[in-house]
């Protein structure tokens, strides 16, 4: 079985196709590596594939014109990305970077459609993930359209906690490790403004850090305070490729079929 087979079986989107369909894919996919800050693609560019994180984390931003950066949303592994591409969407409208060193299967995004017709829980899937990116993106539209910066924070926390909290003796804690600055990218602020409203939520016993990452010490607090129920914790198990139980692949240099 080849690298990239064994990740794409173990992605949770691809799960129900049948071991032919799986090959199918498998035959036209590709691998490569990148370094840690290195694009994987830019705006503009023409959307024919989707990829699917194998190893590391990718970040989606995009940048104003005077170079201010927008996070739009964290890519762990196991999740696939560029997922537009299957909805008729001709080219990129946001950077894909990766926050660390990442290995990333490429899928050609005809194969992954000519799949869609013939499964329609592979279908479905698409469609939920189209519909729970988007959604995630008006909520947080919303949220700088109308709230404060610690609100914004509060929120970006809760959004946090669903996505990528795990139990806690302290309470919850946010498995992906996140500067200041990357904060401070989502919410639409400054890095200083984010030191003083961390601050502020640490002095209030709402956030702890413990080993670089965040521990919302209160989060049925930190819910209430911006009026809203605290969110399922599914400690972790969003994400299906661990690879810790894979030896990483000799990447190709290129994306070339």
């Amino acid at each position: 079985m080849q690298d990239q087979l064994w990740y794409i079986k173990h992605c949770r989107l691809f799960e129900r196709l049948s071991p032919d369909e799986l090959r199918r894919l498998e035959q036209r996919a590709r691998i490569r590596k990148f370094p840690k800050n290195t694009p994987i693609y830019f705006p503009n560019e023409a959307a024919e594939s989707v990829f699917l994180l194998a190893e590391g984390r990718v970040k989606l931003c995009s940048y104003t014109p005077d170079g201010k950066q927008a996070i739009l949303a964290f890519i762990e592994p196991g999740e696939v990305f560029g997922e537009l591409t299957l909805a008729g969407e001709a080219q990129r409208d946001e950077h894909a970077e990766t926050m660390q060193p990442s290995t990333v299967v490429l899928l050609p995004g005809e194969v992954v459609s000519e799949l869609m017709h013939h499964s329609p829980a592979l279908s479905l899937g698409v469609t939920k993930l189209i519909g729970l990116r988007r959604k995630r993106v008006e909520r947080r539209l919303k949220t700088l359209l109308f709230r404060s910066n610690r609100e914004r924070l509060l929120h970006l926390f809760l959004d946090l906690a669903e996505q990528y909290g795990e139990t806690h003796p302290d309470g919850v804690r946010i498995r992906v490790r996140l500067s200041h600055l990357d904060l401070a990218s989502v919410i639409g602020t400054t890095r200083e403004t984010m030191t003083l409203l961390l601050g502020e939520l640490r002095t209030s016993g709402l956030i702890g850090v413990e080993r670089h990452r965040f521990v919302i010490l209160n989060l049925a607090r930190l819910a209430a305070a911006v009026g809203m129920p605290p969110p399922r914790i599914a400690d972790g198990t969003a994400t299906t490729i661990d690879p810790t139980q894979k030896t990483v692949p000799v990447p190709r240099k290129d994306w070339s079929f």
